[in-house]
């Protein structure tokens, strides 16, 4: 006996009968854009289940990421063996009624791959365009499920920069950026979207098209370095067959074209209005800054100025249920007649039951209200997303239109419900408020938001507040109403103080809040952003600064031909507003000296 295996022994080394059977080679699927000239997304199905890996030309933006589902039932991640593949492309066009354009075309191509594993059906979806890429899980079949995790993650190489969002307990976005390397980054949880450069290339990574079908997820990042998507709720989520999870994004490219992508909005459902001519957005004042909600005349007082402003309306925020019956209609009265509409405020939980939605929706529509402001959801969970649903559907058939605080960040909703003009999801100057305790934000917060949380979707900030506790200069405060893109823009200082800054008031009166057009014209987020954007035949140029003075360079070649009237707000030595007014052509370039902190607006009409 001892012979013999020490013969099988020595057959098995040399190569014999008893090696190791051949491990078959992975299977491997190469997806590009219609084009040819977007990422390339390699889909690897081996022996340790499903990967991704994404690469732009030579740079590798993503090393083999894992994919795959858990279910209660099932684990989807391994074993799986392929069944069928489809390949079609997606082209189309729409409008939203807010974002950074209003008009959309989306080309890609959209590669199914079926799976089984245990008896089980996974689909993979992957769209492919030229400024990134999406994929999706499908569950075919009927009847509940649940799913329990993702195996999905991103390996983003180590060196690559990395500019993260700590993910805090309230679930409200309200944090500050951290920018380091991946290697380099704190292990912890992070929010979408997050950005990351790999070398020449620029990467943003969210998800797209939420619903109460599916928790909202977030990132992990382990000490393996890898960021992996986490649901929200410890049972998993709770769901029903046939059933497509939302999807995972990678916008890819370079700075401007990341800045430009309908990535985000090209993924969501389409628009679940099909009347939206009700749906206005606009600029709104906001009391709650510097005389809080206040009574009546308080509230009358704003609607008057927002009235001589052009502003579309004001908002009232927390109190007003305890006014005595009556002056909330009054005050409606007193807006409408001036041209300006009335939003109101409400408690997340004053809406949150069926019961409560149909008593009160339609009311404060009769009322004449023409929105709401709705606050403090601090979840991402299944259960919050349900809710999101149920409100944004209540408020489409009351024709009010939304405003989300304490929430979630966007997530392609501005097409699926229009009526959503915008959302907090940032650390906004609510946070500066002048009070003995508070510190000015980094000069950095500003510059970075451009580039991260405001594309994910309408942001609000509520900018252009002169006395909050800051660093930056009165122009470049002034510079935020174009840096910062919102479908209603708060402006929530004191009517006195925008009064003693006359020059900003001025251009105020003429900023929009909805685009055609959005150029990036340079920028590094952290250190400065300088974008135009163009609403009809106007362009406006909105540039702010963070630590570095320095000289900044606008180029106009976005100028249509002829001559154009350029009115240009900068900074005066004392860090207050000038203005000048100068005739330009698309041939010229604005050069303009800022400080630290400092910034510009610029306002480009024809003649």
């Amino acid at each position: 006996m001892r012979r013999v295996l020490t013969l099988l022994a020595t057959m098995a080394l040399a190569g014999g009968v008893l090696a190791a059977p051949a491990v078959a080679a992975p299977t491997t699927w190469r997806l590009t854009s219609p084009d040819g000239r977007g990422p390339t997304a390699t889909i690897t199905l081996g022996d340790g289940g499903l990967s991704l890996s994404v690469s732009r030309g030579r740079t590798v933006v993503l090393q083999p990421s894992a994919l795959g589902v858990r279910t209660a039932t099932a684990d989807l991640t391994r074993g799986l063996s392929l069944v069928g593949k489809e390949r079609h492309r997606v082209k189309e066009r729409y409008e939203t009624v807010t974002g950074r354009q209003r008009r959309h075309e989306s080309d890609a191509v959209e590669t199914t791959l079926r799976f089984t594993a245990s008896g089980q059906r996974l689909d993979l979806v992957v769209r492919v365009s030229a400024d990134g890429l999406g994929y999706r899980y499908v569950l075919p079949g009927a009847g509940p499920i649940t799913v329990t995790g993702e195996a999905s993650e991103y390996a983003v190489p180590a060196a690559a920069r990395a500019i993260l969002l700590p993910y805090n307990s309230r679930s409200d976005y309200e944090s500050i950026h951290r920018h380091s390397t991946v290697g380099t980054a704190q292990t912890g949880e992070y929010g979408y979207p997050s950005l990351f450069k790999v070398a020449d290339t620029w990467l943003l990574v969210s998800e797209s098209n939420m619903s109460g079908a599916y928790g909202a997820t977030r990132l992990s990042l382990g000490d393996d370095r890898k960021f992996k998507v986490t649901l929200p709720d410890a049972g998993g989520s709770v769901t029903t067959a046939p059933f497509a999870s939302p999807w995972r994004t990678l916008t890819i490219g370079d700075l401007p074209t990341v800045v430009a992508s309908d990535l985000g909005t090209d993924l969501a459902e389409p628009s679940r209005i099909a009347d939206t001519s009700w749906i206005k957005p606009g600029v709104s004042a906001w009391s709650w800054w510097g005389d809080g909600t206040g009574d009546l005349a308080v509230q009358k007082r704003y609607a008057d100025y927002a009235a001589d402003q052009g502003w579309e309306y004001i908002l009232v925020d927390s109190g007003w249920a305890t006014w005595q019956p009556g002056q909330v209609q009054e005050l409606i009265a007193h807006a409408k007649a001036r041209g300006v509409g009335v939003q109101l405020w409400v408690r997340w939980t004053d809406v949150d039951t069926e019961e409560e939605r149909e008593a009160k929706l339609p009311q404060w529509r009769e009322w004449g209200a023409v929105g709401l402001k709705i606050d403090f959801m601090d979840s991402d969970g299944q259960e919050r997303m349900r809710f999101y649903d149920a409100i944004l559907a209540a408020t489409a058939r009351n024709k009010l239109m939304v405003n989300f605080h304490g929430s979630t960040v966007p997530r392609g909703i501005e097409r699926t419900w229009p009526h959503v003009m915008t959302m907090e999801g940032v650390r906004g100057a609510e946070g500066i408020k002048p009070k003995p305790d508070r510190k000015p934000f980094p000069l950095a917060h500003y510059a970075t938001l451009p580039f991260t949380r405001n594309l994910a979707g309408s942001m609000d900030f509520t900018p252009v507040t002169f006395s909050a506790v800051r660093e930056n200069t009165d122009a470049a405060e002034l510079a935020l109403s174009v840096v910062f893109e919102s479908g209603v823009q708060h402006f929530a200082d004191r009517i006195a103080t925008y009064a003693n800054h006359p020059l900003a008031q001025r251009f105020l009166r003429s900023v929009p809040t909805v685009w055609d057009r959005t150029e990036l014209v340079s920028g590094d987020p952290g250190d400065h952003a300088v974008l135009a954007r163009r609403n009809g035949d106007e362009w406006f140029v909105g540039a702010i600064t963070a630590e570095q003075a320095r000289t900044l360079e606008v180029p106009l070649r976005f100028l249509g031909p002829g001559t154009w009237r350029a009115e240009i707000y900068s900074d005066t030595a004392d860090r207050r507003i000038t203005s000048v007014t100068r005739s330009v052509t698309a041939g010229d370039t604005l050069v303009q000296p800022v400080g630290r902190g400092g910034g510009f607006a610029v306002r480009l009409t024809r003649g």
